[in-house]
């Protein structure tokens, strides 16, 4: 991927699995009702490794998230949450870990591909035997 491979402009086409996917993340039905659909504006600035991202909402609520590859930045999710992550570059795809799902972009026939999933915690015990 070039050096400004995602820089750009993206009006938001379309979903899959939307509903499945915010119940899980746990969004309030409120906040689910407000995203389905939502002509959301994407706009992205790459200078090599140095990312804008700004999300631009109906109206007038915008989430920006300024990040570098490999460097843990302070973040926000689109429902307010901040966090820290480090952003990667994986087979030409920005990868992140949101507090509760894995995000992956990139650019491709010209669109700009947004995949989230969910992550599933495993907890894993150990007992040691007693007497």
């Amino acid at each position: 991927q070039g050096n400004m491979a995602f820089t750009g402009k993206y009006e938001f086409e379309g979903d899959e699995n939307y509903d499945e996917f915010v119940k899980k993340i746990g969004l309030p039905s409120d906040k689910i009702e407000k995203g389905r659909n939502c002509k959301i504006i994407t706009e992205v600035v790459q200078n090599g490794n140095d990312f804008t991202w700004t999300q631009h909402f109906p109206g007038g609520h915008t989430t920006t998230n300024t990040f570098t590859i490999g460097k843990e930045a302070d973040m926000e999710t689109m429902g307010g949450k901040k966090f820290k992550a480090t952003v990667k570059m994986e087979d030409g795809k920005v990868v992140a870990d949101f507090p509760n799902y894995h995000h992956t972009a990139e650019i491709s026939g010209g669109k700009l591909v947004e995949v989230s999933s969910q992550i599933s915690k495993l907890v894993y015990k150990t007992n040691k035997q007693t007497k």
